[in-house]
């Protein structure tokens, strides 16, 4: 295993991070009385566009998957809208299975959409970057040594982690402590968001340190 491929995977990982703290830190000087708790819904809009935005231009610069083929305009085309197609797809499901772990069904529908659609932006747009839209590929990656490359043990370790953050971030919603931050869905999103990040960090550092017992084999 190349260290250099394990730099950029580091170095890319790292822009993402830098990205998530300046959704908080730059959208302030802009926008007056900014804040991730009090205006949640406008920084989970912020968040989610940024984030995509870079793990988009990310891919194209260093295309980590790059097929031997060559690949037609039209087959490109076809490609962008099906990711378009099982991004919205996915932001549904998301929204599905929060409202059937208990979040309000009809109240709240624009919060609970916007972390579906935050919750995509981490796991399932990651996956349309680096896979396309193949669900045999997905299945492979998330299985038992799937993963085929640095990129896609990096893709299973930040989805596992941000599905895992938006869970536990659920835990304190009950508690009796009336704190502004257990509103919904403000500690889901930000457990994702830590989620997400620690990832990030542990991603490339948990490759490195098992490069010697990783062996990749192409399928």
């Amino acid at each position: 295993m190349k260290e250099a491929e394990i730099r950029r995977l580091l170095a890319a990982n790292l822009l993402c991070v830098f990205t998530v703290i300046l959704t908080v830190v730059v959208p302030p000087f802009f926008w007056d009385g900014f804040t991730v708790l009090g205006t949640h819904l406008a920084w989970l809009c912020v968040c989610s566009v940024c984030v995509s935005t870079l793990n988009i231009i990310l891919h194209l610069v260093l295309k980590p998957n790059l097929s031997p083929k060559r690949i037609s305009f039209a087959h490109k085309i076809s490609r962008f809208l099906k990711c378009c197609v099982y991004f919205f797809m996915s932001c549904i499901l998301f929204h599905a299975i929060i409202v059937l772990y208990g979040a309000p069904l009809i109240e709240s529908v624009t919060e609970t959409f916007l972390f579906a659609v935050l919750l995509s932006t981490f796991t399932t747009l990651q996956c349309l970057c680096m896979l396309g839209p193949n669900l045999q590929a997905w299945i492979r990656v998330f299985s038992k040594n799937g993963a085929t490359s640095i990129w896609e043990s990096s893709l299973q370790i930040t989805t596992i982690c941000s599905i895992f953050g938006a869970w536990f971030g659920a835990f304190p919603i009950p508690l009796d402590w009336d704190q502004p931050w257990q509103v919904w869905p403000i500690s889901c999103s930000l457990g994702a968001t830590f989620g997400y990040v620690a990832g990030l960090i542990i991603a490339p550092l948990w490759i490195h340190w098992n490069r010697k017992q990783l062996t990749y084999k192409s399928r």
